[in-house]
């Protein structure tokens, strides 16, 4: 593959990275230049408030904005880029989350910047700090290629007072923008520039009259009724979400940036108030919010979602990779259940790359994942590899041997099936033995319930245990199949279809009323274990 090749199917590709990147080619023709005339890196953000822990919300975002990142490269043969994880530390803090140490202690700093509450964990510096340190680490750990920057830096230095100049200069227009899209009670006291009380260190929601902007002085009564004069400048201000988005936009350069459905109305009037600011409102996408499995909106304060750390006791982070590339326009639902189908679907992308056509490959979604972290060299080494069995294959044979199961009795029966069955010659597969005993244990052994097969039933296990009987363990998995169709299709055991004889198979052998495809299942399990569940299934009907 030429890199012109990739070009061209890349600019033709209907991926929505690349129909993303497209609107960056279309934002810079010739490429983005410095205001130097050279060629300038376009600039991803991605944005996060550091009043919680990173989540899977947090990981999305950033893999999302990755991989439309490395797209941009691929479209323009490796144009310069940045992505800044930008944190919004100067927010004071509104609310105690319930699940922090301390929080007397943050409760006693409520208002402030979160970067000047102390740390309730006591590690750093700052609460602010302490998730800001704790952002790096997530990011760190799943080898995004960032550059950090924090609010707080930013305003403190003096990096943000120009632009913070700016905003007060066009306080009336940016104003304009605002003061309509409120309640009535609000415009009264509503501000785009935020004060920090001079007495109490807490960030204040009140009027503010502009004195001059060019030194940053402002006019405002503090919460004991004083009348204050003081500086915006040098962190002694900061500017309401939605200009400060806007701000940020302009001050950083920032041309790409995606967010949440629910930030829709945000995107409209920050966009105005950035051209206000004589910047450009940055490309960008609106994706859907994630549902849990009842299709209700997630919320941290409800609790109903999933975190990194349970779809990694479940998974793998390149199943949710996978799981999240997948249609970030529709709401998707994220829980447990949504996990073995993903498995299976990354495994068959996977295993398709390698033998498809360049402009298929780009619209595979392991192309996108295996360059997200910069590698340039697409599918070679990659591709073509499968699991050698799938994850419901194995959620099946994890589910008959019951929720205590362990990694090597697992192994022993995938020596039935697999060559060479350890794991460090299956390195994959041993993480998905590991996520399946963990399903089992935690959501399907639970609601296993084998029941008695009726007398015709009985009849097809006892025809079926004959033959098995007489293939021997050294029948193959097509074999087992074949035989297995055979019997269901014998009138005298009365099945009306197929299905309903594998379905009597699943309910009656292992409990549920879906399953594998036997043949397969009875070849990974052996035909003696096998033979031993349709006697404990002879029995029950006795």
């Amino acid at each position: 593959m030429t890199e012109n090749a990739l070009i061209e199917a890349a600019r033709v590709s209907k991926a929505w990275p690349f129909q993303e990147a497209q609107k960056l080619l279309k934002r810079y023709p010739q490429g983005k230049t410095g205001p130097d005339g050279q060629p300038a890196p376009v600039l991803f953000e991605t944005g996060y408030g550091p009043s919680g822990l990173p989540h899977i919300g947090t990981f999305q975002e950033v893999l999302r904005t990755t991989l439309v990142r490395r797209a941009y490269e691929a479209l323009t043969g490796g144009a310069p880029t940045r992505l800044v994880a930008f944190s919004d530390d100067m927010d004071g803090l509104r609310k105690v989350p319930e699940n922090l140490p301390n929080r007397d202690l943050l409760t006693a700093n409520l208002g402030k910047p979160l970067s000047r509450i102390p740390d309730p964990f006591g590690t750093h510096e700052s609460f602010a700090h302490h998730n800001n340190a704790m952002l790096r680490d997530f990011l760190d750990r799943f080898g995004f290629d960032y550059e950090f920057v924090s609010a707080s830096d930013r305003y403190n230095s003096g990096g943000f007072d120009a632009a913070m100049g700016n905003v007060l200069a066009h306080f009336e227009g940016i104003m304009g923008v605002m003061l309509p899209t409120l309640r009535e009670e609000r415009r009264k006291t509503y501000s785009p520039v935020l004060p920090v009380s001079p007495t109490s260190g807490v960030v204040l929601q009140v009027p503010v009259e502009v004195i001059d902007a060019a030194t940053g002085l402002i006019r405002f009564t503090d919460e004991d009724g004083t009348v204050v004069e003081q500086s915006a400048f040098g962190g002694q201000a900061k500017l309401q979400w939605k200009v400060d988005w806007a701000m940020r936009w302009y001050a950083l350069g920032v041309d790409y940036e995606m967010c949440g459905k629910d930030l829709t109305d945000s995107v409209t009037q920050s966009g105005k108030i950035v051209q206000i600011l004589g910047g450009r409102r940055p490309e960008g996408l609106i994706y859907e919010l994630f549902l849990d499995e009842n299709g209700e909106k997630i919320s941290k304060s409800k609790g109903n979602g999933l975190t990194i750390e349970q779809w990694l006791t479940y998974g793998t982070e390149e199943l949710l990779s996978f799981y999240l590339f997948r249609e970030p326009k529709s709401a998707k639902q994220l829980h447990v259940g949504v996990i073995p189908k993903a498995v299976d679907e990354y495994w068959q992308f996977r295993g398709n790359l390698a033998g498809q056509a360049l402009d298929k490959q780009l619209g595979n979604p392991v192309w996108h994942l295996l360059r997200a972290n910069g590698e340039r060299t697409g599918v070679e080494g990659h591709g073509g590899d499968t699991l050698p069995v799938t994850f419901a294959l194995l959620l099946n044979l994890v589910g008959v041997l019951g929720a205590d199961a362990t990694p090597e009795q697992v192994w022993s029966y995938l020596g039935n099936y697999v060559a060479d069955a350890t794991p460090e010659a299956h390195p994959a597969l041993a993480d998905m033995v590991r996520a399946a005993l963990a399903t089992n244990r935690d959501f399907i052994a639970p609601t296993l319930q084998r029941r008695a097969p009726s007398a015709s039933e009985a009849a097809a296990l006892q025809a079926l245990d004959a033959q098995l009987e007489a293939a021997g363990p050294e029948a193959t998995a097509e074999e087992l199949q074949n035989m297995v169709y055979e019997i269901g299709k014998t009138e005298a055991y009365g099945f009306e279809s197929l299905r309903g004889w594998f379905k009597a198979l699943y309910e009656t052998l292992l409990g549920s009323s879906q399953g594998p495809r036997m043949g397969s299942f009875i070849a990974l399990y052996g035909v003696p274990e096998t033979r031993k569940l349709i006697a404990q299934a002879l029995e029950a009907a006795a």
